[in-house]
């Protein structure tokens, strides 16, 4: 019954994510996903002691608008996992302030939009691998990446969210690409879910 538990969980994330609830909404609605739900990321023995995982506070200078242009190409990503080699193709480059970031389109079938991002903080203070504002495929519409009219994007970092694979070494995830990398701190979205020793957050402490 893995694959409707599997269902489930992705209508959740949806439902979450196109609901009217605020940030502080958002979180706690994600954080009860994490603790409760048989698909959750989260390892199955630290379930009963999550306290929730660690984000930035709110930071209203992480809301960016920023034009689009076209771009054209391919990537081949491989998974490390049982999803092998995944194809994706440039859909257009968005012109942020953080420095361009380029939107995927998955070659699947139903496709779905993905944009992977590494800043400076990662490695450090988030996961190093880098986090994503979307994939779509996993239900994640609106909060992190806004389409708007006139060839435009809003991008929303405080929905910053990490890889699968920053939970648990079980899964295996895409990483950001290069031309998905950007030099600039953005302090926000999630934070490390381990410690400096390699430890869950334990507690109320949603904090490094």
């Amino acid at each position: 019954m893995d694959e409707l538990e599997l269902a489930d969980w992705r209508e959740r994330v949806a439902r979450l994510y196109l609901s009217d609830v605020d940030l502080t909404g958002f979180r706690v609605g994600r954080d009860e996903l994490f603790a409760t739900h048989p698909q959750s990321p989260i390892p199955a023995a630290e379930r009963a002691g999550f306290s929730g995982v660690r984000y930035f506070p709110p930071n209203p200078e992480a809301v960016v608008e920023a034009p689009l242009r076209a771009a054209t190409g391919e990537l081949r990503i491989d998974t490390g996992g049982p999803d092998g080699v995944v194809a994706y193709r440039r859909v257009a480059i968005a012109e942020t302030p953080w420095g361009p970031l380029t939107l995927w389109w998955i070659e699947a079938y139903g496709g779905g939009l993905f944009v992977p991002l590494r800043d400076g903080t990662c490695g450090r203070e988030t996961y190093g691998g880098g986090r994503y504002l979307t994939d779509t495929v996993k239900g994640t519409f609106g909060r992190g990446v806004e389409l708007l009219p006139g060839d435009r994007v809003r991008l929303d970092a405080n929905y910053l969210y990490n890889p699968s694979c920053a939970y648990d070494d079980r899964w295996a995830c895409p990483l950001a690409p290069p031309e998905n990398r950007v030099d600039v701190e953005i302090s926000a979205g999630e934070l490390t879910y381990h410690d400096r020793d390699g430890r869950p957050p334990v507690g109320g402490d949603k904090r490094p």
